[in-house]
C-alpha cells in the first residue's frame, strides 16, 4: 500500500515536472529570449517558469482560493511552494537592483565615455561629391518606387509584398536601398515556402533606378517565415546566448543577400552601457551563419551599429559630461543631437549624419557629427549655424505656393561651404525640386528642378553674396580653343554647351547669365572659371 502511494506521488511529481517543462518550452519557442544574464527576456523567462511551477504545484487548491490571506497561509504550509515564492522575489530583486546599478544615474562617467568623437576638419574630411553619390531620395520615396515596381510584376504581386526594411547601403560605390519581398499572407507562405522568396528590390538613391533582382534558389530565411526558418528563431537556435540588435538586410558585391545581425554587448553592470561586441552574417538563401568580431567584419557590410544606437551613444557623451544631476537640472555645457538623422556615403561606408545643438532647443546648431555604421568611428565638426528644421522651413518657404514638403537634410560640401541639401516632395511623396541652404546664413536658399540647376544657382548666390566667402579652391579654370559649340533649352532657358580642343569636359554656359557667349564661334579662344562636374561643368565666370 505504501509502495503504491509512493509510486503515485512520484508519478504525480514527474507529470508536474513534464508539464512545467512543456509550458516553458512553448514559451521559449514563441518568445526566443537569449539565455544570458544581461537579457531582460532571460529573467522574465525564469520568472514565468517559477510562476507556472507555483500554479501547477499548488494544484486546484491555489486556483480556487479567493482570499489573499488564505493564499499566504497555503504557501507557508508547503515547503516547495515557499521556496518557489521566495525564488520569484529573489529574481525580481536581482532584476530591479541590477537595473538601478546599471543606470546612468550611478554610472554617468562610464556612459559618457561609451563614444569618443574625434574633432574633424570640414574642408578636408568632407569632399565635394559627384551627383552620382548624393542620395536624392528618403526612405518614404524609396517605398513608393519599390511598391510601384512590385505592382508591375504580374507573376509575383498576388503572392508577395515588399518589406518595409529598405536598408541603405553603399553598393559598388553608389548609395542604394535594398529590401526583400515578404509573403503576402500565411496562406501565401504555405503555398510558396518550399521555393522561398524569389527576389529582392534595389533602388539607386541617386538615379532612382529601381530593379527587382531574382534569386533562383529563393530566400529561405527571412522575417516573414514561420517556425524554424524565421530568421530570429534560426539565429536563436544557432546562438542561444547572443542578444541581437536590429537586423538589416544587405547584399555583398556579387549581389548575394545577407542578414547582418549585430550582437549586443553590455559594458556597465547587468543591463547598461549597450554597444555592439560581435556581428553575425547569415546567408539569406542557405541560412549559413558566421560569427565574428566587429573589427573583422568585411568592408562590404555597411550597417553593424544601428543609427538609433549611435545617436543614443552620442547623446550620452554630450549630456553627461558634467554628471547626471547637471544633465537634469543645471544642464551646463550639455549638448544633444537634433531630432532626426540622414545617411551619407563616404569612404565606401555609410555614415549617420545629425546635427548637434544645446539642450535648450534654441533652433540652432553648434556643429554636427558623422558616425560610421560599420566601425563606430565618430567625427565632430564645429560648424555653427541653422538647425536642420529651420533650414527645412526656409526651403519650404521658397515653394510655399506649391505646398512641397522638405525631407531631412544631407550635409554637403558645396564650393567649400557647409550646405544643407534638401529634396522637396509633393503630397504624393514624389521628389519635385531640390534645395541648397547655407548653414550659417540659412536665408540663402537656392531651388532647382535638378541637382545641377540647384547647385548652379547656389554657387552663383554664394559668389554674389557679400556675406559669404566661397573657397577659391572649389573652382577651376580652363582656357582653349572651342572645338564644338551647341545650344539646348533647359527648363525654358537657353544654354550653350562648349567642348574645348584640349579637354573632353563639357562646359555649360547659361545664356541668361552670360549674354556675351553668343559672340563666340568654333575656333575662337575662350577662358572659363567653372565648378567641376562629371562630365558637365558649370561655368561661373566667362573671361579672365
Amino acid at each position: 500500500m505504501k509502495k503504491k502511494k509512493r509510486f503515485k506521488r512520484q508519478s504525480g511529481r514527474l507529470k508536474l515536472f513534464l508539464l512545467i517543462l512543456i509550458l516553458a518550452g512553448v514559451y521559449y519557442y514563441v518568445t526566443i529570449p537569449a539565455i544570458n544574464i544581461h537579457s531582460g527576456g532571460f529573467w522574465l523567462l525564469i520568472l514565468m517558469v517559477l510562476a507556472i511551477s507555483l500554479l501547477v504545484s499548488g494544484g486546484k487548491t491555489v486556483l480556487t482560493l479567493s482570499d489573499l490571506g488564505e493564499l499566504k497561509e497555503h504557501i507557508k504550509s508547503k515547503r516547495s511552494l515557499k521556496l518557489i515564492f521566495f525564488a520569484m522575489l529573489a529574481v525580481c530583486a536581482v532584476y530591479g537592483i541590477g537595473s538601478i546599478l546599471s543606470s546612468p544615474i550611478i554610472n554617468a562617467n562610464k556612459y559618457q565615455k561609451l563614444l569618443e568623437p574625434e574633432t574633424g576638419d570640414f574642408a578636408e574630411d568632407i569632399q565635394q561629391v559627384s551627383y552620382s553619390q548624393i542620395p536624392l531620395l528618403d526612405k518614404e520615396s524609396a517605398e513608393l518606387l519599390g511598391n510601384r515596381k512590385m505592382g508591375s510584376m504580374v507573376d509575383m504581386v498576388s503572392q508577395f509584398e515588399v518589406s518595409s526594411l529598405y536598408s541603405q547601403i553603399n553598393y559598388k560605390g553608389r548609395p542604394v536601398r535594398v529590401t526583400p519581398l515578404v509573403y503576402a499572407s500565411p496562406v501565401k507562405w504555405f503555398t510558396n515556402q518550399k521555393k522561398g522568396i524569389p527576389a529582392y528590390i534595389t533602388i539607386d538613391m541617386a538615379t532612382q533606378n529601381t530593379e527587382l533582382v531574382k534569386i533562383p534558389q529563393g530566400i529561405k530565411y527571412s522575417e516573414s517565415e514561420y517556425f524554424n526558418r524565421n530568421i530570429y528563431r534560426h539565429l536563436r537556435f544557432h546562438y542561444p546566448t547572443y542578444m541581437f540588435d536590429q537586423l538589416s538586410f544587405e547584399i555583398d558585391e556579387e549581389g548575394t543577400p545577407y542578414w547582418i545581425c549585430p550582437v549586443k554587448k553590455f559594458t556597465i553592470g547587468l543591463f547598461g552601457g549597450q554597444t555592439i561586441g560581435r556581428v553575425v552574417l547569415c546567408n539569406a538563401v542557405t541560412g549559413e551563419c558566421e560569427s565574428m568580431d566587429v573589427e573583422d567584419c568585411p568592408s562590404w557590410v555597411d550597417r553593424v551599429y544601428p543609427a538609433d544606437l549611435l545617436v543614443e551613444l552620442y547623446d550620452y557623451h554630450g549630456t553627461l559630461k558634467n554628471g547626471f544631476i547637471n544633465s537634469v537640472l543645471g544642464q551646463k555645457g550639455c549638448l544633444q543631437t537634433t531630432e532626426g538623422y540622414n545617411y551619407l556615403a563616404q569612404d565606401d561606408d555609410v555614415w549617420v549624419y545629425t546635427g548637434v545643438t544645446s539642450v535648450s532647443g534654441d533652433r540652432s546648431n553648434v556643429g554636427f557629427v558623422l558616425m560610421n555604421q560599420r566601425t563606430k568611428e565618430t567625427r565632430y565638426y564645429e560648424v555653427a549655424g541653422a538647425e536642420e528644421f529651420s533650414a527645412m522651413d526656409s526651403a519650404e518657404g521658397q515653394v510655399q505656393n506649391l505646398g512641397y514638403r522638405a525631407t531631412f537634410p544631407l550635409l554637403l560640401n558645396i564650393s567649400g561651404e557647409p550646405t544643407y541639401f534638401i529634396a522637396l516632395k509633393d503630397n504624393a511623396g514624389l521628389v519635385k525640386k531640390y534645395a541648397m541652404v547655407n548653414i550659417q546664413k540659412y536665408q540663402n536658399v537656392a531651388i532647382g528642378d535638378t541637382v545641377a540647376a540647384c547647385e548652379k544657382l547656389y554657387v552663383k548666390m554664394l559668389r554674389d553674396s557679400g556675406d559669404t566667402t566661397v573657397s577659391e579652391g572649389s573652382f577651376e579654370k580652363a582656357q582653349g580653343t572651342i572645338r564644338r559649340i551647341a545650344q539646348g533649352v533647359v527648363d525654358g532657358n537657353t544654354h550653350f554647351y562648349i567642348v574645348l580642343d584640349n579637354s573632353e569636359l563639357i562646359f555649360d554656359v547659361p545664356l541668361v547669365e552670360y549674354m556675351e557667349i553668343i559672340k563666340y564661334e568654333e575656333g575662337d579662344s575662350v577662358f572659363f572659371t567653372y565648378v567641376p562636374g562629371d562630365p558637365v561643368c558649370t561655368v561661373v565666370a566667362l573671361g579672365e
